[in-house]
């Protein structure tokens, strides 16, 4: 967590994916740092659990949470307009919820790459557009965006997945530069691998866990605890763990020749 020093309070935080990993860490982390919360997941009864152990901890904050399946244009529309409709103010947006699929692009289901692909970039753009007016009124506000270490490689077997994280990123690091004279700060959150169900519902079945991985996961506390030091800190992008980010700027020296070579070790056979 954040030290007394660097904690900040909000009057409303939203958390998308809040049902587990990382958005319910999100919310977990932020109990004592705001007076109201918005939860949003798929899973109510998850929500539901989620709200009573929060509330327990903390009798006097405002707790909400719908339940959205952010895939669809229809319900997220729904969801944003009731906040419209409610005056809710939005003053910090997690933009948490993700979808992977770890697979060849060609035996991938294209339901899923479609599902993936409005999780991870159409539906964090959106909300970030409904809600960004209401921020620069006020002249406050902050975003965090969930992205991946994977942003910033062209990944086989991961490639509709990589692809959305780069959006991710570079959408964040514009939209900073957009919002940086209205004060409120936009941060790219890209962890390696957190034990999350993130990787049971990524991988198939019968996949063989990724070779090299257990040497780069990050707790899931720490992945947030830096993010929201981040976030005071006005970072534009938070690796958390330092494995992690010495393989981001180890990335970042290389040519891009070099990055294929490497990526194409580790296809399937």
């Amino acid at each position: 967590m954040m030290s007394e020093s660097e904690e900040s309070f909000f009057d409303s935080v939203l958390i998308t994916g809040a049902s587990g990993g990382l958005g319910e860490e999100f919310a977990r982390q932020l109990v004592f740092s705001c007076s109201q919360m918005i939860l949003v997941a798929r899973r109510e009864d998850r929500l539901v659990a989620l709200s009573a152990d929060l509330k327990a901890q903390n009798p006097d904050l405002n707790i909400q949470h719908h339940i959205v399946d952010l895939t669809s244009s229809d319900e997220r529309e729904e969801f944003t307009a009731k906040l419209l409709e409610d005056e809710v103010s939005v003053d910090l947006l997690v933009n948490n919820a993700g979808l992977g699929d770890y697979c060849m692009f060609t035996d991938s289901e294209w339901t899923k790459l479609d599902q993936m692909i409005q999780l991870n970039m159409t539906a964090l753009t959106y909300l970030a557009h409904a809600l960004i007016p209401q921020m620069r009124e006020r002249g406050s506000g902050a975003i965090i965006n969930v992205s991946s270490l994977a942003s910033i490689l062209p990944m086989p077997e991961f490639a509709v997945y990589a692809a959305t994280k780069a959006y991710v990123t570079s959408f964040s690091e514009a939209l900073r530069l957009e919002l940086k004279g209205d004060g409120i700060p936009v941060v790219a959150l890209c962890p390696g691998p957190v034990h999350t169900e993130f990787g049971s519902v990524a991988m198939p079945a019968d996949a063989d866990a990724l070779p090299g991985r257990d040497m780069f996961y990050v707790d899931k506390s720490e992945v947030v605890s830096k993010a929201l030091s981040g976030l005071v800190g006005c970072q534009a992008r938070v690796y958390p763990g330092w494995k992690v980010k010495s393989v981001a700027v180890g990335i970042s020296l290389l040519p891009m020749a070099v990055i294929r070579w490497v990526m194409s070790k580790r296809i399937a056979k």
